[in-house]
Formats: C-alpha cells, structure tokens, sequence
C-alpha cells in the first residue's frame, strides 16, 4: 500500500515503497508474500536466473535456448507486471571485462532480459553497478538499448560513496566517489535522458555538501539496506538524523524508496492476521519506518502546491513592452500582496522624506507609476498617503490598451477621480506636463534588467526632479552554477542550438546549487548621466567547497535583489529573499556542452549585457576549468520593442 496520504498529493511518485528480493521461480508467491501480505508497493527482481549463461547454452539443442526467466508472462496479469516488478538484470555481468567469453556473455544478457522486461511492458529495470574503472563499453551497449526503449526506464544502480575524510563503505569495493562513475556513466549515454540513477544507502554517509549534488540528478530510487538502519530503545528499526533528513530530501525530489537486505532485527512477530497460518513479512517493520517518516512529513504551504505544476518547468520569460499582458498574468501578479506591502512601505518613507509633518496638509506630492498595469501600485502608493498623512496628486501611465480600461473602472469604482490621472501610453514617449518627487515602477524581471527595466526608467526619469526619488532605487543581478539535469535535457530534447541559446524562467525544484551565488550587474535609478550605457560585462569565479566532491554544471540560476527604498528590500537572491513573495521565479541559462568542475579548481564565468538599437540581449560563457562555446540570444530571445 502507498506510504500515506499525509505526505499531501503533491509526492504522489515518491509515496510507493518496493523491495528488493532474490530470483524465484514462483513469481506469483513472491508478489503474494511480498505485496500483499509485506505491504510492499513494488518488487525489484531478477528477471533471470542468475546461474544462466548464453555461452554454456549453445549447442545443447533448440530446446535449452529458451531463457531460464522467473516466470511466464501468464502468470501475472498486464497490470501487474507494470505496476508490481521492477525488473534487476543480471547483477554478474560485466561488460568490461578483460575475459572475452564473460564480456559478451554480459553483453548478450543484457539485451535479451531487456528485451523480456520491455515484453512485459515493465516501467523500470535496475541495471548493476560497472565494476572496474573503465565502463565505456557497457555505456555503449546501454546507450544502444535506450535508442530503442519507449517507456521502459533503466535505473542504474551506484552506491552512495565518497572517500578523501568522508565515511565510506566496505561494499563500495574501493570506490572514491560514487559520483564520478555516474558521472563518466551518462556522459557516454547520448540518450541519458531515459537513464536515471538508484543509489544504495549504506549505513556510512557522505557530507551534507558532496550529498547535495544528487538533488540536481535523476535520482530515481534509494536502495536503502538494512544495515543502515540503528535500533531504538524498544528494539525497533529507526534511521540517523542524517540518514532521515537525506531520505526526506529524495521524498521531496520524487525518488522512491527501496528495503534490500536480511532483516537485522530479530523481534518476534505474530501471523500475519489477515492470512490465517502466514508468517508476516520480516522486512514489513522497515517498511513501518520507512511509511512513519514519509507520514510525518509537513504539507507544503498553499502557494508552494499551487507552482508545483511549474516546479522545473521552461518558460519563456514575459516580455511586457513587446506584448501586453493578459487578465490571468495580471490577476497573478496581482495576488502577491507581500510584494505590494512592501512597495507601500518604501512610498511610505519617500513621502515622510519628502514632506516634514509640519506641511503635511500644505504640500501635495506628485507620484507617477509608470507602467500601472491595472493598477495595484496606485492601490499601494494611496494607501501609503493615508498612512502616512500626506496629499498626493498620482499619474498612472500604462501602455496596455486593455489594461487602461480595468484602470478607467477602477478609480470610478473607488472614486480617485479628483487624485488620479491615467495616461495611456508607453512611458518612452509620454511627455508629462509636470516633474514627479517620486516615480514607481513594476518592471523588474527574474534577473532584474532583462525586462528591460534600465531602458524603461532612464526614458522615463526626464520627467523626474532633480531631487526625485526613484522606487525601485537600485537591483542588482546575480547567477550561481547548478547541476540540473531534467532541465538539461528538456532543452536538449529540442535538439537545436536555439534553446540552448535561451533564457528561461524556471521554478527550479531538482537542482543542486554548487557555490554562493554572485553579483553580476546593478543599476541605479535615477541615472542622471550625460549618455546612460547600459551595456555590462562581468568575469565572475566561483569555487566548490573543499568537501563537496566533482559536480557538473549544466548552468546558471539567476536572481535579483533590489532596494525599493532606503531598507525597503525586494528580491529572490537565495541568501536575501523576501520571504512568501511569489511574483519571480529564478531565471536560468544552460550551457551546450555541461562543464565538470572540481573543489580547488575555479570555474571561471563570463556574462554579457549587450544592447542594440532596438534590442538588448545576454551572452555568457565558461573559460575555465573546460572552454565552453559562446551562449548568445540575441535574436533568440524576447528583449525587443525599443
């Protein structure tokens, strides 16, 4: 049965729990005792049995060819094989051997149990971990299978280690890091994207660091072994704060988990009452722990199960001065209230700086929101006025057509028509009868200047007073390598150099960020300059921690954070975000090539801010430790309509 409901429906994939078994020739009772009477979800099985080999049945006669399989596909129904069996191949083989009969045995295994398993139309099979450093022609053969394969998924299996003062296993035979043999694995698979990854958890961890670069790689199950798990004080099963907190992690990130191993834990259990006479499951007080854990696991908050349908998911970034908004987007933005309160409270100080108390009721402020939309910012900038004592006279200029209809029926309906003025127009081109004390704007993008905000605001700030206060008054850029393999291959599924070349806004969910994120560009409001340049460039090094072990970078999140006003803060930069404010989701820009990189070798970056006549697009690349091809969107991407 499913771990439990209480997990919400928002970890739908990671609620089934499986066991690993040994090969039977009884199928069926294998299901029976492990399902139904364990309350396993899943049995991860040999297919074959593992005494078979290809080359000791040829020339014995036709009838010794047939496959020596655990059981006819009769005797499970369609459903039950593709829900119940995950398939384990042959955990002998050895498609690197040196031993020329054993590796072409290995190989000719390999694609016959993958050949049955697709038969039974199961979803996944667990392929055994390389042995040996070298792996390359059991990718090959790997990769050729996956060419192939529509539906079936391959789990190859790795074991989660890692030397060099981290703890590592005896089962590891040797091993340094685990990652570094999936790493090399996939790099040789062209189609990785259907190859995924099942790691055994042992009862050694590695550090929190070098644990957090599986959160941005397919990880599909945690093979956890009995022998990882510690005894409590009433002898049952339990697990390390370590070891809950990681198998929390892959909850989270969709990974399921498997029970492998003998029971350690001798308790005296009674029959199974359900079945009169049958023994109950040894490994079923792991699966209690392992369903106690998922159970007690909080909901996620209102807003964050609304976005899990954008968690990892390309977006083409909006683009508000080429196009314009539809009601939805606005609607959107517009719930956001912890954005608007904090834009009340930087026109609440910019008011208080403007006018001392004493003339509160003499002076009447003139705010302009350039790019009112459908008018939350008016909404904000009133409601700071009243707060705060002080008569203001408000301009409201939106380009939208649409929009400035919704805004004609809003200061109707509230009756602003004596304090607010709409202008229909692009603020670019507008010519304001007056000068502001204070200008407003909404036009920060994901990466803070790729909406085109610095453009927008240095047309606009000729009709700002020398003194003029500017809200926002500054936002800076920031980017940060991450390993993001689903996001990786989604825009290689594309196969063109466009979308590699293409910025996307991304909730970003299976991600591991490798290093503090940095500052890339920032810009200031007013901008009084002779000739404002907004074109920027910036070299930027980034350094893994010393324990963290290799990860490959397949790109670069970006962030913004910006100063409204004095402390009036507003962002998403991870370290600074404003806290329950749903309005940006980071931006990302992948590489074409991913770029390994190392603790103790810095990953040198190069980012670009180009402008045009009439467009403004980025460029980057990666000079160090491996050159990667220039990234470039101009024409590409959506920073047009100057």
């Amino acid at each position: 049965m499913p771990l439990g409901e209480r997990g919400g429906w928002e970890r739908t994939e990671s609620r089934y729990c499986g066991v690993e078994t040994d090969f039977s020739n009884d199928v069926t009772h294998l299901l029976n005792f492990n399902i139904s009477t364990g309350g396993f979800d899943y049995i991860l099985a040999p297919l074959v049995n593992p005494s078979y080999r290809p080359s000791l049945m040829e020339g014995n006669g036709v009838d010794t060819q047939v496959l020596p399989v655990s059981g006819s596909d009769l005797v499970l129904s369609p459903s039950q094989w593709s829900s119940h069996v995950v398939g384990k191949i042959s955990s002998w083989i050895d498609l690197d051997s040196e031993d020329e009969v054993l590796r072409m045995d290995s190989e000719t295994t390999l694609k016959q149990e993958v050949a049955w398993a697709t038969h039974l139309s199961l979803q996944a099979c667990l392929l055994p971990t390389p042995k040996g450093k070298s792996c390359a022609n059991y990718a090959r053969c790997v990769n050729q299978i996956l060419q192939g394969l529509t539906t079936l998924q391959l789990w190859l299996r790795v074991p989660l280690v890692k030397s060099d003062g981290d703890s590592m296993d005896d089962t590891s035979e040797g091993l340094n890091d685990s990652w570094e043999l999936w790493n090399s694995f996939r790099l040789l698979c062209e189609h990785d994207s259907k190859l995924s990854v099942a790691l055994d958890v042992l009862s050694t961890l590695p550090s929190e660091t070098s644990l957090g670069r599986w959160m941005g790689e397919s990880v599909r199950a945690a093979i956890l072994s009995t022998d990882a798990f510690l005894t409590n004080a009433r002898g049952y099963p339990c697990l390390s704060k370590r070891h809950q907190k990681l198998i929390a992690g892959f909850f989270d990130h969709a990974a399921q988990v498997v029970i492998s191993g003998k029971p350690v834990h001798n308790l005296q259990k009674p029959l199974d009452s359900n079945t009169e006479g049958t023994e109950k499951n040894p490994l079923r007080i792991y699966l209690d722990y392992v369903a106690y854990l998922f159970q007690k696991m909080e909901s996620l908050p209102e807003q964050e199960r609304i976005e899990l349908g954008y968690r990892d998911f390309l977006q083409a970034p909006l683009q508000p001065l080429m196009d314009n908004l539809e009601a939805q987007t606005y609607e959107t933005f517009e719930r956001d209230s912890v954005k608007y309160i904090q834009y009340q409270r930087a026109v609440e100080k910019a008011l208080v700086d403007r006018v001392p108390d004493e003339k509160a009721s003499e002076l009447t402020t003139v705010l302009m929101v350039v790019g009112a939309g459908r008018g939350p910012l008016v909404r904000a900038s009133l409601q700071a006025a009243e707060e705060t004592g002080r008569k203001l006279k408000v301009y409201a200029v939106e380009k939208n057509p649409n929009a400035v209809v919704t805004l004609h029926n809003l200061v109707k309906m509230e009756g602003w028509e004596g304090i607010v003025t709409i202008i229909s127009c692009d603020m670019r081109f507008w010519n304001a009868p007056e000068q502001a004390d204070i200008l407003v704007s909404e036009l920060l993008g994901s990466f803070g200047d790729n909406e085109l905000s610095p453009e927008c605001l240095d047309g606009a700030q000729r009709f700002l007073k020398p003194d003029g206060i500017s809200i926002p008054s500054s936002y800076t850029s920031f980017i940060q390598p991450i390993t993001a393999s689903k996001l990786y291959n989604d825009v290689k599924a594309h196969k063109d150099l466009a979308h590699f070349e293409t910025a996307y806004v991304v909730k970003l969910h299976s991600v591991a960020k490798l290093a503090p994120s940095q500052s890339v560009f920032t810009f200031t409001h007013p901008n009084f300059s002779t000739k404002a340049n907004n074109q920027r460039y910036k070299k930027l090094q980034f350094n893994l921690p010393s324990d963290a072990g290799s990860a490959l970078v397949h790109g670069f999140a970006g962030y913004f954070d910006s100063i409204l006003y004095k402390d009036v803060h507003l962002g998403i930069e991870p370290t600074t975000a404003t806290p329950n404010m749903f309005s940006w989701f980071p931006i990302f820009f992948p590489l074409r090539k991913p770029v390994e990189v190392h603790p103790g070798t810095p990953l040198e970056v190069h980012f670009w801010r180009c402008c045009g006549s009439s467009k403004v697009w980025y460029e980057w690349s990666v000079s160090s430790p491996t050159p990667s091809p220039m990234h470039n969107t101009n024409g590409r991407s959506y920073w047009v309509g100057l």
